[in-house]
């Protein structure tokens, strides 16, 4: 087989590859289940190439995701449930439903009445989602409970948590002031400090933990910041100037393991300066 650019070729390979007897035994002995964090990370390499701005790199983690789609499909052809073309089928349906101002007739909308028709089209397909499960005989989808309900569970803590808030800010429960959320910050910081000068459990002090990161999450979204990349871009920065104290340590020739936390330290505050 060689490498080809058209699409039936990567469903010929999955279809190889999953085919007992001949096929790999390490995608053979695969589910849902154990593929799905393997999807979740093929999603962070495609957001940390667009983000390190490498579009070589893109297009090969925009492959990496695709295998995973075309994976998951097979996956559900092989159970009898839907094939590949079906997955196409049903996001092209969705978009040009979704999208009546650019495929139908409601023209000249504006950005906000775009959104509106969205949120009833959603409606719409909601119900008939219902109504075909129950016409197929299946059990209805887990109904979402409150205000809250639907956000997935899935997804990145920070993340979700911003989601979280900004539901519960469409009915008013929020703060009006980002200075308000920041002093939140700081209750929570001292809730860990009494934790620990108290000799709370682990479990009592990762709780607090927990409570101070959803307020930092809360004050990047009233600063329209989002927490997931502005951690991705930190961890960035730590890296980098990690990456100074190794090498000038090694210039000296000795290794982090011999070094003190006061030389290190030098050497942090060394590479932040150089950072201007």
């Amino acid at each position: 087989m060689t490498p080809s650019r058209d699409l039936a070729a990567l469903l010929d390979i999955m279809t190889a590859l999953r085919t007992p007897g001949s096929g790999c035994p390490w995608d053979l002995e695969q589910n849902f289940a154990s593929i799905a964090p393997y999807t979740i990370e093929e999603a962070y390499e495609v957001a940390d190439a667009i983000e390190r701005g490498d579009l070589a790199d893109l297009k090969d983690e925009l492959g990496d995701l695709l295998l995973q789609v075309v994976f998951h499909a097979r996956m559900a052809e092989e159970a009898g449930q839907f094939a590949f073309p079906d997955v196409v089928e049903a996001i092209t349906s969705k978009m040009i439903r979704r999208h009546p101002h650019v495929f139908g007739d409601a023209k000249d909308l504006t950005p906000a009445e775009v959104k509106g028709l969205w949120g009833a089209i959603k409606a719409q397909e909601k119900a008939l989602r219902a109504q075909t499960r129950a016409t197929a005989g299946l059990p209805p989808e887990p109904e979402a409970k409150g205000l809250l309900g639907g956000i997935p569970t899935a997804l990145p803590g920070l993340t979700r948590a911003v989601k979280l808030q900004a539901k519960a800010s469409t009915v008013g429960f929020d703060w009006n002031d980002a200075r308000l959320v920041l002093a939140k910050i700081q209750e929570e910081a001292r809730e860990i400090e009494e934790a620990l000068d108290a000799g709370a459990s682990k479990e009592k002090v990762a709780g607090e933990v927990g409570d101070l990161l959803f307020a930092v999450a809360n004050l990047a979204r009233h600063l329209d910041a989002d927490p997931e990349a502005a951690l991705r871009t930190t961890n960035a920065k730590f890296e980098r100037r990690f990456a100074h104290i190794e090498a000038r340590l090694a210039d000296a020739g000795k290794t982090t393991a011999e070094a003190s936390l006061e030389e290190m330290d030098a050497l942090w505050n060394e590479a932040k300066g150089l950072e201007g």
